[in-house]
């Protein structure tokens, strides 16, 4: 199995064999400098022959109360169409709250579809829509996955 830890330059590591392949609940903490919001990030990496199921998630605004923006978004690939797992909107985004999916003011699909597997060999990204992102210097994105053999 891939090694897809990530590290704290948020890169994933090296492609390792692992014998209990998807067993495991993964977590990730990436920081994501306001201008790869604006621009979209992949904190998950598209891998052959692997598909993400996201198990729970959290962001937080770094460095100010996030302006500017729509929302912040955790995004996915399922049936070939980009969906959004989890909306954080602007307002909620406040410097240092943190905001979790099941949150009154953050939108997750109905019927727990946030949380089922995304397509094989595609990567999750996070982003914004609205406006470009202004205060705050970063927003941190906490991710609990599984990785599954597709």
């Amino acid at each position: 199995m891939p090694d897809l830890k990530m590290y704290p330059s948020g890169e994933a590591g090296a492609m390792m064999s692992d014998p209990v392949f998807g067993s495991e609940l993964r977590q990730l903490r990436v920081r994501v400098p306001l201008a790869d919001v604006n621009a979209g990030k992949m904190v998950l990496p598209a891998t052959p022959g692997i598909k993400y199921r996201l198990q729970d998630f959290s962001v937080m605004s770094i460095g100010g109360a996030l302006a500017g923006v729509t929302d912040v978004r955790v995004l996915g690939t399922r049936a070939g169409s980009s969906v959004a797992l989890g909306v954080v909107p602007q307002a909620g985004l406040g410097q240092s709250a943190l905001l979790r999916a099941g949150a009154a003011t953050v939108t997750i699909l109905a019927d727990g579809a946030s949380f089922t597997a995304l397509d094989a060999n595609t990567a999750v990204t996070v982003g914004k829509t609205g406006g470009t992102g202004t205060t705050a210097s970063a927003v941190d994105f906490f991710l609990s996955y599984a990785v599954e053999q597709a």
